[in-house]
């Protein structure tokens, strides 16, 4: 069947060589699924890096700066607080973006 349209051409590579080892080595077990999930809900959350508060994240978005300070109780932009760069962020695009990616504070990794 034909991939997703919108599936990136690095994801489908990784999805062509998950399909070769299972057909060369075979499936994960129930066992070994089980065992992975467990393993995977007791790892705590990767933490964001941390803007102190009085700082201030500017970002030009379509010809507007657009400033961010940061507050005690999450950040505030244009008058209003905020709990979230990412919600600052869809606020200002109009679309899902991640909050410290769009400021800035993190980057894409770049592809193996």
């Amino acid at each position: 069947r034909p991939p997703p349209p919108k599936l990136s051409r690095a994801m489908l590579e990784k999805a062509i060589a998950y399909e070769i080892q299972c057909a060369a080595f075979g499936r994960l077990s129930s066992a070994a699924k089980r065992a992975l999930r467990a393993a995977a809900s007791d790892r705590e959350a990767t933490p964001t890096r941390h803007v102190a508060a009085g700082a201030r994240l500017v970002r030009e978005w379509n010809g507007v700066v657009h400033e961010v300070d940061v507050v005690e109780d999450g950040y505030l932009w244009q008058g209003e607080t905020y709990r979230s760069l990412t919600a600052i962020a869809r606020a200002i695009t109009g679309t899902k973006w991640s909050g410290p990616r769009f400021f800035g504070l993190e980057r894409r990794a770049r592809p193996k």
